[in-house]
């Protein structure tokens, strides 16, 4: 029977030879990752099913990131991070990406940052796995050819002591990309472009699998941005077939064997979508929905308070790069955020080069403001005292992922989400720009 990538890698999972779409199986997970927001709930409610005095299932298979409101006065969010850290120590838990370090409690040189790009950078995420995370942007893992999806806290818990899970086989939509990439387009005006065209419901419970020439001459950080943001679109997950790209991405970072898996030719799709992205024009999403999509250049009169360039959908490496070259030997026009999405970027803020200056150099000759130490900080509001909220009812350009009302601060603040080119140009301007005045 033929099936698609997902199909065999949840078939697997299940010790089944075939499944179907709606088909619901008992699947063997590979990898939990929990953070701060939601940890403390999992850890409740495992021990309250499980017994106070429980054990997990497998101390190496979960995976503890504090990364959303870390940075902080708050004490109640403070407190989130104490019971992770009391947790990880009860249960000896191998990977535990702490804030700091216990023993002197200073700032702990092995803290990652954003779980869903430290994952990758750790070497968590691997081909053929089945990987659950209790976030919705867990999809982003996809990239790499897995089944990754969020899920809350009870379903986390029930993994914590089972290392099981009950899931409905989803069917897939295929959107295939090909032609060359224009060279004022990023995955970013891909991913909007397909949520505008489908809705933010286009593809509840479903699996979106990205294929094409475009896809495939993509680097992994960019395949991230496609597969982060499915969920955008009430996607169950996304998934991109792995391939030499990704083989190389991971060499160095996990010495776990792993299984490939790729839909067959005449697998069953629940629906198929191409695109030329020859044709395709930089864009954004309006306030207050991920699908609100505009041309950039449409957006042209839009006057702004502030760009933000960060979280795990725009704060790799690969995101600031392409940002500093548009800013690199310009002035900023407004109050311009980075923020890294993990301390690995952060390095590299420092570290790469682009035309003879570091990224950091580039950034602060433009009068951008210093990099903030990686967190989620404003992708989602967070307290008060977060690293560049929106406390006001400001309007922000920002390559993040969602532009709900409140969804980075304030109830009345005003977010186009765009790519890091269209936020580099809007920083340059104060007003939504179409990067291609920069290039």
């Amino acid at each position: 029977m033929a099936m698609t990538m997902v199909e065999k890698i949840l078939a697997k999972a299940s010790g089944k030879s075939t499944v179907t779409p709606g088909e619901n199986i008992w699947v063997n997970v590979d990898v939990l990752m929990t953070h701060d927001v939601c940890g403390p709930g999992t850890i409740g409610i495992f021990k309250r099913e499980f017994g106070e005095n429980a054990k997990v299932w497998d101390r190496e298979k979960i995976v503890l990131i504090p990364d959303h409101y870390i940075f902080t006065a708050d004490e109640r969010a403070n407190r989130n991070v104490d019971i992770l850290r009391d947790f990880a120590q009860e249960q000896n838990i191998k990977y535990f990406y702490d804030i700091i370090d216990r023993s002197n409690f200073k700032a702990n040189p092995d803290y990652k940052g954003v779980c869903h790009v430290a994952l990758a950078q750790e070497g968590h995420t691997r081909p053929g796995e089945v990987l659950f995370g209790t976030d919705s942007h867990t999809c982003n893992a996809g990239a790499f050819g897995e089944f990754a999806t969020g899920i809350g806290n009870t379903d986390a818990a029930f993994i914590t002591g089972t290392g099981k899970l009950l899931v409905k086989v989803p069917a897939t939509m295929r959107f295939v990309l090909n032609g060359e990439m224009p060279p004022y387009l990023l995955a970013k005006d891909l991913i909007l472009q397909i949520i505008g065209d489908i809705s933010v419901s286009g593809a509840t419970y479903r699996t979106m699998e990205f294929a094409g020439e475009t896809v495939g001459r993509m680097t992994m950080e960019e395949r991230m941005t496609l597969c982060n943001m499915v969920i955008e679109a009430g996607g169950k997950n996304g998934v991109i077939a792995p391939d030499e790209t990704t083989f190389e991405y991971l060499r160095g970072r996990t010495d776990k064997s792993f299984e490939s898996f790729y839909s067959d030719e005449n697998a069953k799709f629940y629906s198929d979508r191409s695109y030329d992205v020859t044709t395709l024009e930089p864009v954004v999403a309006k306030p207050h929905s991920p699908d609100n999509k505009e041309l950039a250049r449409n957006c042209q009169d839009v006057k702004i308070d502030r760009v933000y360039i960060g979280s795990c959908t725009g704060g790799k490496t690969s995101d600031f790069l392409h940002a500093a070259k548009l800013i690199k030997g310009h002035q900023v026009k407004v109050p311009t955020y980075l923020v890294p999405a993990t301390q690995k970027v952060y390095e590299d803020l420092f570290t790469v080069k682009h035309d003879g200056k570091t990224l950091s150099e580039i950034f602060l000759d433009a009068g951008c403001i210093e990099p903030a130490a990686p967190s989620c900080a404003a992708c989602l509001g967070g307290p008060k005292d977060t690293f560049g909220r929106l406390n006001e009812p400001e309007i922000c350009v920002s390559t993040t992922n969602r532009n709900f009302p409140g969804r980075m601060g304030n109830k009345q603040a005003e977010v186009y989400l765009a790519s890091p080119y269209t936020a580099a140009a809007s920083a340059l301007t104060g007003y939504v720009t179409d990067p291609r005045e920069f290039m």
